[in-house]
C-alpha cells in the first residue's frame, strides 16, 4: 500500500497486506482471527489522532472481517446503518492510506459515502435507513434478474425506529432475499450467547434445517387451513422459545441467533449458511456484540466512547479542549432546569440524544419530568403534542437535522392544532466534522412555513437563555428556537431569563449608509463587517432580528426607509429569513424606491466536513463576505479576499 504512513507501524504485519476485501477470502480461520486483532489496534491509533466514533467500530471488528471474508463485496451489497461504525470497513475496502483523515476537511467521511467508495452502496449518518434501502435494492437485483446478496448491518439503538420496522413488514411481506444482521450491542435483548446457541443458530441456519422447513410447510399446505397455520406457528414459536426471535418471525424474517459476534467461530459458518441458502427469503441474524470491545477504557466508559475527542492510545485520556465559553447546549439546559424550578409543569423529551442536547443535565434534575423516546423522533413530536393537550410544557430537545424526520408530526399533530409545544433546536447552521448529514440548514424554512409559528434564533449565549424563557411562556402556539453547536461568544450570562416580546427585534448599532440585518449566530460576524465598514467610510446599522416569525415588520421598515443597502444574514439554505423579510418589503412597497437588498444564505450545495470556522469561509458567512456583500451592492470595487 503505497503511501499508507501509519502510527501502528511493525504492528499490523497482516494487515498491511491487505488492500481491499478480496485479499481476505482465502484467509485461514487462524489469519481472520490475527486480522481482526491488527484491524482493531489501527482503529484505535486511527481515531486517536482524528477523534470520532470509536465504540460503535470497535464492537463490528470480527462482524466486519467477516462479512468481507463470507461475501464478495462490492457485488454483494453492504450496507451499514447510521455508518458510524463504519471505520474498520473502511480500512479493509482501500482506504487504510486515508483513514487518518477521518472528518477533516478533504479526508475521509465519519459516516458511509456512495462518492468515496464502491463498497459503501448506500449513504448514512441518520439512523434506521439501511433496512428500506437494503429492500430496495434486493427488488431492484430480482428484477434484473441477478443473484447478489444484499446485507444490512443495523444497531439495536435504530431498531427503536419505527422505519425499521416499517421497512421489515414490508420485507417479510415479500419474498426478495435479504439478509438483515441485528448488531446487539447495549439493550441486552438476547439471552446468554454460548455454546449451545451457537449451536442451535448454526443448525436453524443450515441448508437442511432450512429444506426440512420448507418441506414442513409445504405439507402444512395441504393440511386443512386451520391445521396448516397451527403447524407453521408451533414451528416458529418453538424456535422462538429457543432463540428469542418470535417478534421477528412475526414480521416475516427467518430468525437466526442469537451469535456472539466476537466469535469468528461462530459467526462464519452462520454467514456461510445464509449466503448459500438461496431461497430462504428475508433472514435476520442476531448477533451480540460488545460496544467498545477490545480497548480497556472504551468498555469502561459508560458511553463505550461512542465520540470522541483526539485521545492517548496508551492512558486513553481524551484531549481536552481550552477551557473557554460555555457551550450553547449546556448554556440551554440550564437555562431549562431553571424555568422547570419555578414552573413543574415543564417536562422535557429528546431522541436518543441526552447527552447531545443536554437534557442528561435535565434528567440529573428531573428524572421523572425528563423522557427519551428512542431514536423516534415521529413519536417524539407527537408524544409532545400529546403531552401538550394535557396542559404540560413540553420542550422538545432534537437537533434541526433529526428534526427534519418528524416534519409531518410537527406539521400535523402541533401546528395545525397550535399546540404549545417548545422546540429546542440545537446544532442550526453548519457543524463542522459531521458534514452535510449533520448540518441544520432547512428548519427556518420548513418550520417558518407554518401558520401560527414562533420562530426564533439566538445571537448569543445571553439570547438563548431569554429564548428559553420566551418559549417557556408561549402557551397558545408552537414555538422554536434555534441554536448552533459549539462554544458561545463569552457574553455575560442573565441570572434569569427575560420574556421577549414577540416579533421584536434590537438594533445593536447604529449607522446611516448600510444595514445588516443578522438571524442567528452570526451577529458577531456582522459586527465585524460594520467595523471593517466604518473604516471605510460607510457607516453601518447592525440589527438582530431575534424573530423569523413573527417578524418585526417595523424593524425592516425603519432600517429600509433609512439605508442604501440592507443585507440579511442567516445561518440557514435560501427560503428562510431572507424570503420572509422579501416577501414583507415587496408587499409593503419597499422595494419601489431603489433599496438594493442582499439576502445572505447558505449556498445552494451541500457543505462537506470541515471545521465550523472554514465551512462558513466556503459559505460566504463570514465578516470578509458581508463586506464585500455590501460594497459589491454600492458598485464599489470589491478585493478578491473580500469576495463571499
Amino acid at each position: 500500500m503505497s503511501g499508507v504512513t501509519t502510527s501502528s507501524a511493525g504492528k499490523t504485519p497482516l494487515l498491511d497486506t491487505v488492500h481491499k476485501p478480496a485479499d481476505i477470502r482465502a484467509f485461514s480461520p487462524a489469519q481472520l482471527r490475527q486480522l481482526a486483532d491488527e484491524l482493531r489496534i489501527e482503529t484505535i491509533d486511527a481515531v486517536s489522532l482524528t477523534g470520532g466514533h470509536l465504540g460503535a467500530g470497535l464492537g463490528v471488528v470480527e462482524l466486519t472481517v467477516a462479512l468481507h471474508h463470507v461475501f464478495e463485496t462490492p457485488r454483494d451489497r453492504l450496507i451499514w446503518d447510521v455508518g458510524h461504525q463504519c471505520y474498520p470497513h473502511k480500512i479493509l475496502t482501500g482506504r487504510r492510506d486515508r483513514i487518518r483523515t477521518l472528518r477533516q476537511g478533504g479526508g475521509l467521511s465519519g459516516f458511509t459515502k456512495r462518492s468515496e467508495s464502491e463498497y459503501d452502496p448506500f449513504g448514512a449518518a441518520h439512523a434506521s435507513t439501511s433496512i428500506s434501502a437494503g429492500l430496495g435494492m434486493a427488488v431492484a437485483r430480482d428484477l434484473a434478474g441477478d443473484d447478489n446478496n444484499v446485507i444490512c448491518v443495523i444497531g439495536d439503538g435504530a431498531m427503536s425506529a419505527g422505519m425499521a420496522y416499517e421497512a421489515m413488514n414490508n420485507a417479510g411481506s415479500m419474498d426478495s432475499r435479504l439478509i438483515v444482521i441485528l448488531n446487539d450491542n447495549d439493550m441486552s435483548i438476547a439471552p446468554p450467547v454460548g455454546a449451545m446457541s451457537a449451536y442451535l443458530s448454526k443448525l436453524i441456519s443450515s441448508r437442511s434445517y432450512l429444506g426440512l422447513r420448507r418441506l414442513a410447510k409445504q405439507i402444512a399446505k395441504i393440511l386443512p387451513a386451520s391445521l396448516g397455520r397451527t403447524a407453521e406457528r408451533a414451528e416458529e414459536y418453538a424456535r422462538g422459545i429457543v432463540t428469542g426471535g418470535t417478534l421477528f418471525e412475526e414480521l416475516g424474517f427467518y430468525y437466526v441467533g442469537p451469535v456472539d459476534g466476537h466469535n469468528l467461530n461462530h459467526l462464519l459458518p452462520v454467514l456461510r449458511n445464509v449466503r448459500d441458502a438461496r431461497n430462504a427469503g428475508p433472514v435476520l441474524i442476531h448477533v451480540v456484540t460488545q460496544k467498545g470491545k477490545g480497548y480497556a477504557p472504551a468498555e469502561a466508559a459508560d458511553d463505550k466512547y461512542h465520540g470522541v475527542s483526539r485521545f492517548d492510545v496508551v492512558t486513553g485520556a481524551q484531549t481536552k479542549p481550552k477551557q473557554g465559553p460555555p457551550a450553547y447546549t449546556k448554556v440551554f439546559a440550564e437555562a431549562l432546569i431553571a424555568e422547570a424550578e419555578r414552573d413543574e409543569r415543564i417536562v422535557a423529551i429528546t431522541a436518543a440524544m441526552p447527552s447531545g442536547t443536554g437534557l442528561d443535565l435535565f434528567a440529573q434534575r428531573f428524572p421523572n419530568r425528563s423522557f427519551d423516546v428512542g431514536i423516534a423522533e415521529q413519536h417524539a413530536v407527537t408524544f409532545a403534542a400529546g403531552l401538550a393537550c394535557e396542559g404540560f410544557k413540553p420542550f422538545a430537545a432534537i437537533y434541526s437535522t433529526f428534526l427534519q424526520r418528524g416534519y409531518d408530526q410537527v406539521v400535523h399533530d402541533v401546528a395545525i392544532q397550535g399546540l404549545p409545544v417548545r422546540f429546542a433546536i440545537d446544532r442550526a447552521g453548519l457543524v463542522g466534522a459531521d458534514g452535510a448529514t449533520h448540518a441544520g440548514s432547512f428548519d427556518i424554512g420548513y418550520l417558518g412555513a407554518l401558520p401560527g409559528m414562533v420562530l426564533m434564533a439566538a445571537a448569543d449565549e445571553a439570547e438563548l437563555v431569554h429564548m428559553v424563557a420566551t418559549s417557556a411562556a408561549i402557551d397558545d402556539r408552537p414555538s422554536a428556537f434555534r441554536y448552533p453547536r459549539g462554544e458561545g461568544l463569552g457574553v455575560e450570562l442573565p441570572v434569569r431569563g427575560q420574556v421577549l416580546s414577540l416579533g421584536k427585534g434590537r438594533v445593536v448599532r447604529e449607522g446611516s449608509k448600510i444595514a445588516i440585518l443578522s438571524f442567528g449566530a452570526r451577529l458577531g460576524e456582522c459586527l465585524k463587517a460594520a467595523d471593517e465598514l466604518a473604516q471605510r467610510g460607510l457607516p453601518t446599522t447592525v440589527a438582530d432580528a431575534r424573530f423569523c416569525k413573527p417578524l418585526d415588520a417595523d424593524l425592516v421598515r425603519r432600517l429600509a426607509a433609512n439605508h442604501e443597502v440592507l443585507i440579511t444574514v442567516e445561518e440557514g439554505a435560501v427560503g428562510g429569513f431572507a424570503s420572509h423579510v422579501l416577501h414583507y418589503l415587496s408587499t409593503a412597497g419597499l422595494l419601489d424606491q431603489g433599496l438594493k437588498v442582499r439576502p445572505m444564505v447558505l449556498p445552494d450545495v451541500f457543505i462537506d466536513h470541515e471545521s465550523p470556522a472554514k465551512q462558513y469561509d466556503l459559505a460566504g458567512l463570514n465578516a470578509a463576505g458581508i463586506v464585500g456583500t455590501a460594497l459589491a451592492a454600492l458598485g464599489h470595487p470589491v478585493e478578491k479576499s473580500a469576495r463571499a
